[in-house]
């Protein structure tokens, strides 16, 4: 089985960052070195990439004025982001004229933005190749928002994390993992408090 640290790193760090942060696939797609904050390990989400038959890629405003955020980021995904960079910069030199400067992260192999379909049907190849099931690339954005609600975060919180226009959206798909997560928290405060409970049969 392939692993996928072992993949290009385009795609190693695609899936990787998609999986930390909860990035829709448009925001992933119109992200630009400019918003990658090296030192504060901050990434900005400023815009979005799309594709319609009619326009072919395109790049447009976030999904709402909420989806416009910042993420801190772990120092692991930084340090990927910095391998993708230096990989990216060799590849320009390697192309000469044929590269397009875009700024984007992820891109084809002349700088030209990632056609939006190319995250997808990579990981469909990816799972079956590795006789792996798969769920499309949403699945990492609740990955993501599931490993936030089970950390304990709050909705206000979460909802900010993942650009919900309100807290309520987030309450909406979410409902039943902030439920559990309210179960381990009664569950936690009656062990806490169980010495009551001792005190009472006791007496």
């Amino acid at each position: 089985m392939t692993r996928l640290s072992d993949e290009p790193i385009k795609y190693k760090d695609f899936f990787y960052l998609i999986a930390y942060s909860g990035f829709r696939r448009s925001e992933m797609l119109g992200l630009e070195w400019k918003d990658i904050d090296f030192e504060h390990n901050i990434i900005c989400v400023r815009r979005t990439s799309n594709y319609t038959a009619e326009r072919g890629t395109y790049t447009d405003t976030t999904k709402t004025k909420r989806s416009q955020r910042t993420l801190k980021i772990a120092d692991s995904i930084m340090d990927m982001l910095k391998e993708l960079k230096a990989e990216q910069d060799e590849q320009a030199l390697n192309c000469g004229d044929k590269w397009v400067e875009t700024d984007r992260l992820f891109t084809k192999w002349n700088g030209e933005p990632m056609n939006n379909q190319t995250p997808y049907g990579w990981l469909s190849e990816f799972c079956e190749n590795n006789n792996l099931p798969f769920y499309g690339l949403h699945s990492f954005r609740h990955f993501a928002a599931s490993s936030l609600i089970s950390a304990g975060l709050d909705v206000t919180t979460v909802s900010g994390a993942l650009g919900h226009c309100c807290s309520s959206t987030t309450l909406n798909v979410y409902c039943h993992q902030f439920q559990t997560a309210q179960a381990r928290v009664a569950e936690a405060m009656d062990g806490a408090f169980g010495f009551l409970k001792k005190e009472k049969q006791g007496a």
